[in-house]
This record gives structure tokens, sequence and C-alpha cells, in this order.
């Protein structure tokens, strides 16, 4: 399996799970650009019911959720639990990524505490650049200055987040949509954890560029981290998801 990050490492476990389609054009010719940031944007009590869905409701009832703006993402209910869900569209995975401009990318996650603390901050300062038309090469750029300043988190211990929300759009591969959970893990490579491997559940890739070579990864300065992508079984409202889960 080649690297992918969050989305596509996500899409990896959904294309091993559902009969992909067959498409006429590579992503990257069918979204060369950033749309119109209208075409991003959701009805407010939609996106947060969508943001909601992404775990079980014994979690996300009482979860801080997020919506997107046209200057980045806005707390719209403020929660309890210390656990954030939001929708993430298609540039919160991998900066290179096919998809990463396609506007039907709607992905619902919930951030466990240590993600809401260490992983979303990256997520809403990449948002924030992107709707201010900033290139990929200035993103990159500020990251790094983020983390060279401290102004960026270190990835904390026990990082994860559910993606189980029945009506997400991750790609427009196949069924478009996988439940899963995810582990965010500071090393670069998946041999800790099995992954990507025969007979394996478990799909992963780096977290900040999907296809980007290892020596590339390294000289952007950016700390590693891999991200690692477990079906399953069930959607969150308890209906089976047709994962297969070993």
């Amino acid at each position: 399996m080649p690297a992918r990050s969050t989305f596509a490492a996500a899409m990896g476990v959904l294309a091993a799970l559902l009969a992909p389609a067959a498409r006429a054009q590579p992503p990257e010719a069918r979204y060369p650009a950033m749309a119109a940031i209208g075409q991003y944007l959701m009805d407010r009590d939609a996106e947060i019911a969508l943001a909601r869905s992404a775990a079980p409701p014994s979690i996300s009832r009482d979860a801080t959720v997020l919506v997107l703006g046209r200057g980045g993402y806005e707390t719209a209910v403020k929660g309890t639990n210390g656990f954030v869900c939001m929708v993430e569209r298609g540039w919160v995975g991998a900066l290179d990524a096919p998809e990463i401009w396609n506007p039907k990318i709607r992905g619902a996650d919930c951030l466990n505490p240590p993600a809401a603390r260490s992983v979303l901050p990256l997520a809403e300062l990449r948002t924030e650049l992107v709707l201010a038309g900033r290139s990929r090469a200035e993103i990159l750029a500020r990251l790094k200055s983020a983390f060279d300043r401290g102004e960026a988190p270190a990835l904390e211990p026990g990082a994860m987040s559910f993606m189980m929300g029945k009506g997400s759009y991750l790609t427009d591969t196949g069924a478009h949509n996988a439940a899963h959970v995810m582990f965010f893990m500071p090393f670069a490579e998946p041999a800790p954890w099995g992954s990507d491997l025969p007979g394996s559940p478990i799909a992963s890739g780096p977290y900040w560029s999907g296809y980007a070579k290892p020596d590339e990864l390294a000289a952007s300065g950016l700390p590693p981290m891999r991200v690692f992508v477990i079906p399953a079984a069930t959607w969150s409202d308890g209906s089976a998801s047709g994962a297969h889960v070993h």
C-alpha cells in the first residue's frame, strides 16, 4: 500500500472493503483547483448533525461541535466531555491528495481529548491558510514555523478519533465512505503496528503528505506523524457497516 494521509489512508480501507468504481479521469484532472468557498459550506444545523454522527451518541452528545465558516472552523456547540466533532473537507487530509479540492467531501470526525488538543489545532491552522488562499508551499512553511516557535502542540499520547458517520462522503471511489477509527502516532513507519501487510485490518499513512517520498517529508522539517486506520463493524447509529473486521 502506498503512503497515504488521513483521508487517503481511510480510503485504503474502503478500497479493500468495497468495489471501486471506474473513473474516466483521475481526481487531479477533475479537481485541479479549489472551488468557490460556497461549495464547501453547509447548512449549520445539517453540519452539526453530521459532525455528531461521527461517533456513537454516548460520546458525541456531550462533545464540542465545530462548523466551517468562511474564515475557518467556528464553535457551534460547547461540549463538556473534551471530545470535538467536526466535518472535515478534503484539505484536512494530505496537501497533495488527488481529491484535496473535491467539494463533495464531507468527513464527519470526532476527536478524543488528546487529539482535540494536539491534532485539531493543525487542522484548524491548515483550514485558515487554505481559505486565505495560501499555496501548499506557504502552508508547509507556516506549519514548520509554528512548530519551530512552539506555537503548534506536540502530538499527545492516546490521540485518536472516530469516523463512523453513515452520511459522510470521503472520496469519489466506490461507496464513498467507510466506518473506521483512527489513531495518531509520532513515528513515520507502519512496522510497529503491523499495518499495510497482507491480512492485516490496519491501514496507515503519513499525516502530512500522502504521496511525498520519505526524504521529502524529512526535508520539510515537520515532526513525523502516522495515521493508523482500523475499520469499524458498525456505523455510529449501531447498524452494520459491512466492514470485515478480523
